[in-house]
């Protein structure tokens, strides 16, 4: 497994991590380093692992009762699989959009101000001034600005996934998690989601998980390939897509295999 990635701020830290559903071996042994202000695309065939280790960067996994994990997930210093560590106070610093939009059927303010409500933030100019800055960061607030306190439902389905991308953004995280944001898009709503991403990673260190392989080279800087539970290659994206160190990472990328 190859990760000669060019040097710089390690934001997460994987290390000899493990994951089963019961007696499944989902994830074997994968150590990767996931830099700052980058985006890192994981890639594979459909039950590789992907959707699995992204979420345990923000322990959505912890709602499932036969999971269970070894090994470490390094964040700031601390293992964010540990489970004295309150796993809110992980998804306010992971933030996580999942692959089919889901807007509450509230307001688009409403929306936007949901978790920042239930954390206690209560004063008005305070509220609005987030709801302004998180659409503003989702690409989304000259579309909506006349309408706030429309319901989010109303949206076209690449607004409510922008929408999403703003309430997560909301909470002010350090990290976005994107489990196939664009699967259910269509291409127009899909290149502005690839525009916002590439945009996010000057403030946020981002995340994506996509089958699409012209969408991981469009957007990433790295890329993650798994298969069978197996971190195969693991190095920046040009790398990846035009000379990858490993024969099956280079069967998947040309169709061979997957």
């Amino acid at each position: 497994m190859s990760q000669n990635l060019n040097a710089g701020d390690v934001c997460l830290k994987v290390e000899k991590f493990n994951a089963w559903y019961d007696q499944f071996h989902a994830l074997k042994d994968i150590n990767m380093d996931i830099r700052k202000n980058k985006v890192t695309a994981m890639i594979g065939p459909s039950g590789c692992g992907k959707s699995t280790l992204i979420r345990c960067f923000n322990r959505m996994n912890d709602f499932i009762p036969t999971f269970r994990q070894t090994g470490k997930i390094l964040f700031e210093g601390n293992d964010l699989s540990d489970r004295s560590i309150d796993p809110v106070e992980v998804r306010i610093k992971v933030g996580m959009v999942f692959q089919k939009q889901n807007p509450f059927p509230k307001s688009i303010s409403d929306n936007v101000t949901y978790g920042p409500k239930i954390m206690g933030v209560r004063q008005k100019s305070r509220l609005d001034a987030i709801v302004e800055e998180s659409l503003r960061n989702a690409a989304l607030w000259d579309e909506v600005k006349d309408k706030l306190k429309s319901s989010a439902l109303s949206l076209s389905g690449g607004q409510q996934q922008r929408l999403c991308i703003a309430r997560a953004l909301a909470m002010q995280p350090d990290v976005l998690l994107l489990d196939e944001p664009c699967s259910a898009l269509d291409p127009i709503a899909t290149s502005k989601i690839e525009e916002l991403i590439i945009q996010l990673k000057e403030k946020y260190t981002i995340l994506i998980v996509t089958h699409n392989m012209q969408q991981a080279a469009r957007v990433s800087d790295h890329t993650a390939y798994l298969y069978l539970g197996e971190l195969i290659e693991y190095d920046e994206t040009t790398k990846i897509f035009t000379a990858p160190t490993q024969k099956a990472t280079e069967d998947y990328i040309t169709g061979r295999m997957g």
